[in-house]
């Protein structure tokens, strides 16, 4: 069906997409990259256009805004999505496509010939037939993830500040950096937000709200070996090579990664190794719901690398773990306004609510944490990450109508 927000939407996503803006989790910049800068850079212009007010680019590279409030006595509320794209997959040169009122043949790629997207590699795909349908070109992600986020919230901002006698509270709205490499909320974001509550805009197919993610802690091992001429290293040399492959094979049970876990079930993923022989560094990410599950990953961790230096004489391994996120249920459970708000707005456009925890996290978990409730609204994306990632416009318009309905209901 289509919706007066489906032109706005698609070509917002278009443009945003083609925005490159991956970051990077080895830079200690704020942002991690300047590319990010250059889309948040472009929406504080398309702000300026439609009439926001109290626009700024922070010093930690997050862009605020202001939609001013019709109904002065009506919360204030936030909405908040991520600029960045994800650096597990190619995300340079995007080349969105649009696919107009898909008849369900399979999904082509001009650029990779190889690559089908069909309801077979995508089953929701199934439920969108007739609908305009956006993917990338096959050789990178699409970035709807979360670039449809932040066309969503642009749209339902330009609704709201263009259409007169619509009685509304002060509506706020935050695009921030870094996001996928577990930096995106700034310890500052909380203070200049100024909300009493807000939702991320990151979640997947129509209907889903989530206030459940893991709780999320990272892992960096360095090993070094010693170093020996290979020809004569007989006794002399210890490969950190090998030491970092003994390491990795005492975590790899079933039942403890990602490919072996679903549902509530956590797990430690290997992602990254760097350096060679001499020295290397592994990196891991640790996740569970529980936080005596996530110790208990952290502690299996150290116990592996404790046993590898004492299986490999010579050998020396730090292993340093630090907090990324935590589970946002902990806080959300104490005040579940905002959950029970787009329940409600929910229900009001025909949908019946599907809530599941998230196995991973957004801005929210971490906006949760620091006393601003924020649970996660669905945006339609579907495939993150990967060449195969794909959009609805008309999933995006629902969710700018949800976003609508449940201003209008918090203001009475």
């Amino acid at each position: 069906m289509s919706s007066p927000f489906d032109t706005a939407l698609e070509t917002r996503l278009m443009a945003y997409c083609a925005i490159d803006s991956q970051s990077d989790e080895h830079s200690p910049s704020k942002p991690s990259t300047a590319i990010q800068l250059d889309v948040q850079r472009h929406l504080k212009a398309e702000l300026e256009k439609i009439g926001a007010s109290d626009i700024e680019l922070t010093n930690y590279g997050a862009l605020l805004a202001t939609v001013p409030a019709t109904d002065a006595s009506a919360p204030t509320i936030g909405f908040c999505a991520h600029v960045d794209t994800a650096p597990q997959f190619n995300a340079t040169g995007v080349k969105p496509r649009v696919h107009h009122a898909w008849d369900g043949s399979d999904i082509t790629y001009p650029d990779n010939t190889d690559l089908v997207l069909n309801t077979t590699t995508s089953a929701y795909l199934a439920e969108r037939k007739g609908d305009d349908i956006i993917t990338a070109s096959g050789l990178t992600l699409l970035g709807a993830d979360d670039k449809a986020g932040v066309a969503i919230i642009m749209t339902m901002a330009e609704h709201l500040l263009t259409t007169p006698g619509l009685k509304h509270g002060k509506v706020r709205l935050a695009f921030t950096p870094d996001e996928e490499i577990g930096r995106g909320v700034d310890a500052q974001l909380p203070a200049d937000f100024g909300v009493d509550f807000a939702y991320t805009l990151d979640g997947a197919k129509r209907g889903t709200m989530e206030y459940e993610t893991f709780s999320a802690d990272g892992g960096v091992v360095t090993i070094t070996g010693v170093s020996a001429h290979p020809g004569y290293a007989k006794d002399k040399m210890v490969n950190a090579l090998h030491v970092a492959a003994a390491i990795v094979t005492a975590l790899d049970e079933n039942g403890t990664t990602p490919e072996t876990t679903d549902g509530s079930e956590g797990f430690t993923h290997v992602y990254a190794q760097e350096g060679g022989s001499s020295e290397t560094t592994l990196r891991f990410i640790l996740r569970d719901f529980e936080m005596d599950g996530l110790e208990a990953r952290g502690a299996r961790l150290k116990a592996a690398c404790s046993k590898a230096e004492a299986d490999f004489p010579g050998a020396k391994i730090t292993c340093e773990i630090s907090k990324q996120y935590r589970n946002m249920r902990y806080w959300l459970e104490d005040d579940m306004t905002p959950v029970d708000l787009a329940r409600d707005a929910m229900r009001d456009l025909g949908m019946e609510p599907y809530c599941a925890a998230i196995r991973g996290g957004t801005d929210g978990s971490r906006l949760t944490e620091l006393g601003v409730p924020c649970p996660n609204l669905f945006t339609g994306m579907m495939e993150i990450h990967g060449p195969l990632e794909w959009i609805s416009v008309q999933d995006m318009a629902l969710s700018t109508r949800l976003l609508l309905t449940l201003i209008n209901r918090a203001a009475g």
